[in-house]
């Protein structure tokens, strides 16, 4: 008996090693992608008598809008990061509280990263001052410098939903529920200002999808 546990012990300590080699074979080669959004155009070229496909993708230009304490904001203060985008307003009684409650997952999955921000802006600017949005940064103990909230004029926060960020951002003039309709999306953006993801930002699961993709981001960043 004492035998047959000396041999069965033995085989394990060799199988083990082997079956970790596997294992790390088969998961070497299946490395995890996040997408990019939004090809504007592809060209090839030949090297080395390979065909190398180049595409080129949408990318944010840069945007002017004023934070929570007044101050003037553009893109180039996120130069360098990732960051994650939502469209929301104050007085939204429906997602919008869901939406901003998982972005405190985030800040405080990633509180102490360098190299990632939030920016959450108003679709209502008329009634989201820079004061009111600093009121509702409070409410969430939303970390400064780390999480911005944004206002400016109307039109152009619009447009930028629409065609920048791709999400749906408009007033509502049926005036029903809410007097405005916007996303459920968080948006996620990389240090190249290129759309790698959207998630439903009323969704624990959605939003535990976006935080791993988020640290390969910054895996991908740092190498």
């Amino acid at each position: 008996m004492n035998k047959s546990l000396k041999i069965g012990g033995l085989l394990l300590i060799i199988a083990v090693p082997i079956f970790l080699v596997i294992l790390l074979h088969i998961f070497g080669k299946n490395k995890y992608s996040i997408p990019h959004y939004f090809p504007i155009s592809t060209s090839t070229k030949v090297l080395n008598g390979e065909t190398i496909f180049d595409t080129v993708f949408h990318k944010i230009p840069n945007y002017k809008l004023i934070d929570q304490d007044g101050k003037s904001f553009n893109q180039d203060q996120l130069k360098g990061n990732i960051y994650v985008a939502d469209f929301f307003f104050t007085t939204c009684g429906t997602i919008c509280p869901k939406m901003t409650t998982q972005l405190t997952r985030v800040q405080e999955r990633f509180r102490n990263e360098g190299k990632l921000k939030l920016v959450s802006i108003t679709v209502d600017p008329e009634t989201d001052s820079s004061s009111v949005l600093k009121e509702y940064a409070k409410q969430y103990k939303a970390i400064s410098g780390f999480w911005y909230f944004l206002t400016g004029d109307a039109n152009y926060i619009y447009n930028l939903a629409k065609v920048d960020f791709m999400l749906n951002a408009m007033e509502n003039n049926t005036l029903d529920q809410e007097d405005f309709v916007h996303s459920d999306k968080l948006v996620l953006v990389d240090a190249d200002r290129q759309i790698r993801g959207f998630y439903n930002g009323t969704s624990p699961e959605e939003v535990d999808r976006l935080m791993t993709e988020i640290d390969i981001l910054l895996l991908e960043q740092n190498k």
